[in-house]
């Protein structure tokens, strides 16, 4: 059974340190969704990757170039991106920010 986080409050939820310039943190989430919020530094780099899981970002603060299937397209506060199922991604933060991913379903891999 996955566990489920109904409720999330932010001042319990520890950040997860990905390297110097990224973090995350896994918000409310059931078996088909997840939320995550995602904090880069100028210069973090979210490499590409690809999972089976859809994708939606939609960037709270800051600019950051993304890669979508070999595509470069910069987004800022207030852009949504949606990325279908196995499609490469990956993203170059150009002024720090934050964004907040869904998935669906929700992604066992980022519970730790």
């Amino acid at each position: 059974m996955v566990h489920e986080q109904l409720i999330a409050r932010s001042s319990e939820i520890p950040y997860i340190q990905l390297d110097n310039k990224v973090k995350r943190r896994v918000l409310a989430h059931s078996a088909q969704l997840m939320l995550v919020e995602v904090v880069m530094e100028t210069g973090g780099v979210g490499t590409v990757h690809s999972h089976p899981h859809s994708q939606n970002t939609y960037v709270l603060s800051g600019r950051f170039r993304f890669t979508m299937d070999g595509q470069e397209l910069e987004v800022a506060a207030g852009d949504t991106l949606a990325f279908l199922p196995s499609v490469p991604h990956g993203t170059l933060c150009l002024e720090a920010g934050t964004l907040l991913d869904v998935f669906s379903p929700m992604r066992e891999d980022f519970l730790v």
